[in-house]
């Protein structure tokens, strides 16, 4: 959707989640009243709708359904002190997040499910009921693949010959690929390049840490660059998101270096002394707005990571696209693929 046509269609809907959460989260609602919100207010716009700092899910148990409907607890990959957010799914919240991200990677991926490398190890599942960030990204990821061969074999080790057998049998045809930035170039770029292995008609979605990478002078553009040289892989597509709003990725463009918001999602670039919106090329804070969450209330998140909107209705696809430029300072690292603890990371 155009912007005017997003802001047109999201606002009510976000609206009725306000209330639906003060109604059902004795803790949301607290919060509202003491900002001096009414319980009737109206919003003229959605950079006017209240917003949650998305740390108070650390601090807090924050959900808006009783605690006999939880179907499934997420929890955050924070590393330092701060704890961890604990993010609440009750079976229908569980179903529409899963339902969403497909309709999101459809543009991406078409309709049929591909085959899959999954640049991480089947360990990383095993708990079904209670996931980390990275376990909660691969098995979310896993339902929109086929045939799928993991990369890392039990021992965090790469399987160079599980990965030659996968594209032996798949690699003449389109298939999709999923990791964690870090861990995608580390296990598989490197391993690839080294191999001599042709991922031409690979699909690759990744998302997580940049610091690493950064560190090894990597950066968006030069992580396509040699991707491209050196294994033939041109599709790739990064995306921002979080587990505070499982289920609204942000998807770059093929172009690159931009990030669009799916039909039912949005963001709000902030200054960080006013609270105000940010024009078109002014960085500030990332809020990230979704009608998603319905089992508890993480619609509007005010995020620690700093960005900037480069432009509304230009680019790949249609509505606002924005870049994450970094956290904020002292805020906490929480990249995904940072929290690996495999024997090289």
């Amino acid at each position: 959707m155009s912007q005017a046509e997003r802001e047109k269609h999201l606002l009510p809907q976000l609206a009725e989640l306000t209330t639906h959460h003060r109604e059902n989260s004795e803790g949301y609602d607290r919060i509202l009243s003491s900002l001096g919100i009414a319980r009737d207010a109206s919003f003229a716009s959605i950079a006017d709708l209240p917003w949650l700092p998305v740390r108070m899910f650390k601090t807090h148990d924050l959900r808006s359904i009783p605690e006999s409907e939880i179907f499934k607890t997420l929890t955050s990959s924070g590393t330092t002190g701060a704890g961890a957010s604990r993010i609440y799914l009750d079976k229908a919240a569980a179903g529409a997040q899963t339902k969403q991200l497909g309709a999101t990677l459809q543009e991406v991926l078409g309709g049929e499910r591909l085959p899959m490398l999954m640049v991480d190890t089947i360990g990383i599942i095993k708990n079904r009921r209670s996931f980390s960030a990275r376990g909660a990204g691969v098995l979310g990821m896993a339902n929109f693949g086929r045939k799928h061969t993991y990369v890392l074999d039990e021992n965090d080790q790469p399987d160079v010959e599980a990965v030659k057998t996968f594209l032996a049998n798949y690699g003449d045809k389109p298939f999709l690929i999923f990791g964690f930035t870090f861990m995608v170039w580390q296990y598989l770029y490197e391993v690839a390049r080294e191999h001599k292995l042709d991922l031409s008609n690979g699909i690759l979605i990744h998302s997580g840490g940049w610091k690493k990478l950064i560190d090894r002078a990597v950066d968006n553009t030069e992580f396509r660059r040699r991707f491209k040289e050196d294994t033939g892989l041109t599709r790739i597509h990064n995306y921002y998101g979080m587990i505070e709003q499982i289920g609204t990725v942000f998807l770059e463009g093929p172009s690159g270096n931009s990030l669009y918001c799916p039909d039912f999602a949005d963001v709000v670039i902030r200054n960080p002394e006013t609270w105000e919106e940010q024009p078109v090329g002014e960085p500030g804070v990332i809020e990230v707005v979704s009608t998603l969450p319905h089992s508890y209330p993480g619609h509007v998140l005010l995020t620690e990571d700093l960005g900037v909107c480069n432009g509304i209705d230009d680019g790949d696809w249609p509505g606002k696209h924005f870049s994450v430029m970094g956290r904020l300072p002292k805020a906490e690292a929480r990249g995904c693929s940072d929290t690996f603890q495999g024997a090289a990371a």
